[in-house]
């Protein structure tokens, strides 16, 4: 296949990721809203409320720096450059080298730092308050996640996504016991990194519970929308990453360019079950204290460490 072709994939790869993003959490609050006996908004509610932030107009504090101004196109074209290397329906794209765990980390860190800095910006007390409890749960969930990516890379001699992925889906099957370890502390991470209950809850504005919202109260119109946006990304980004390290059948390999429409068929169930079962998830659990939040990424953290060790001990 010509490079051309391949950038053409890459690309259309990038907008699938981009453009379904509000269709994922849409799915997942309509799966929440049927759970609890709720009619719900729809699918395509997320659309409609990023189409009515864009048509509204952007007021800005008087004291609002240029960070504030930008923060919310550099967290959007992160998540965006996030979304585009992960592989999702092939291995051998274009950008697939750009694609290691380590970097994805640091895209990741990049984001939440620009975002806590233009919370602390203006100087209001709900923006301080929640970028020093968005930078807590980083604190703790980045090593965790970087545990989980170690373990992955370890079965695969490499810390790039694409080679992971061939080689838990393309080589012959081999039950890993330590990716049950690193599966587990990675839904914990993608709970809390996504401010999704029991760590966080998205759908509520009350100052002593808040983490995410308390950052963004100040943005509005065409910004508020990409933060928005770009969380959605985020969240579709995780799943991603998960089906790539714990689901990665169905993926298309390396030359195999006839396998993208199976593997665009393999990936919507994923995303659809993926939706459901978070969905579930929070709708059997509560919003636990603040407090027990660093209990919570802990036990994350020992869980990564346990599949690491895991490894060595039963599949070296």
């Amino acid at each position: 296949m010509s490079l051309l072709e391949g950038i053409s994939y890459q690309l259309l790869q990038s907008l699938l990721m981009v453009l379904l993003a509000p269709l994922m959490l849409g799915w997942v609050n309509q799966c929440r809203a049927w759970l609890q006996n709720k009619s719900g908004a729809g699918l395509l509610q997320p659309y409609r409320v990023l189409r009515k932030l864009f048509h509204k107009d952007a007021v800005l504090a008087h004291n609002a720096s240029a960070l504030f101004r930008a923060t919310p196109y550099i967290r959007f074209g992160c998540m965006w450059l996030a979304a585009g290397i992960v592989p999702v329906l092939a291995t051998d794209l274009p950008f697939s080298p750009a694609a290691d765990v380590i970097a994805l980390v640091g895209i990741f860190a990049l984001a939440r730092m620009f975002l806590a800095l233009a919370a602390m910006d203006i100087g209001t007390a709900f923006g301080g308050l929640g970028a020093r409890r968005e930078m807590m749960v980083s604190f703790l969930a980045e090593p965790a996640l970087l545990m989980v990516f170690f373990t992955a890379s370890l079965i695969s001699h490499s810390t790039q996504l694409p080679t992971i992925v061939e080689t838990l889906a393309h080589a012959e099957f081999v039950i890993y016991p330590s990716l049950a370890f690193a599966g587990v502390a990675f839904l914990m991470v993608l709970l809390a990194e996504n401010a999704r209950v029991p760590v966080d809850n998205p759908a509520t504005h009350l100052e002593l519970t808040m983490m995410h919202e308390a950052m963004i109260l100040e943005y509005s119109g065409r910004h508020l929308a990409l933060v928005e946006w770009a969380s959605a990304i985020k969240l579709l980004t995780y799943i991603t990453i998960g089906i790539a390290l714990f689901l990665p059948f169905g993926i298309a390999g390396t030359g195999h360019w006839s396998a993208l429409p199976l593997a665009f068929g393999a990936l919507l169930p994923k995303l659809l079950f993926a939706g459901l079962g978070l969905a579930l998830l929070e709708t059997l659990s509560a919003k636990m204290r603040i407090f027990l939040v660093p209990e919570f990424l802990g036990t994350a953290f020992l869980l990564a460490v346990l599949g690491l060790l895991m490894h060595f001990l039963l599949e070296s």
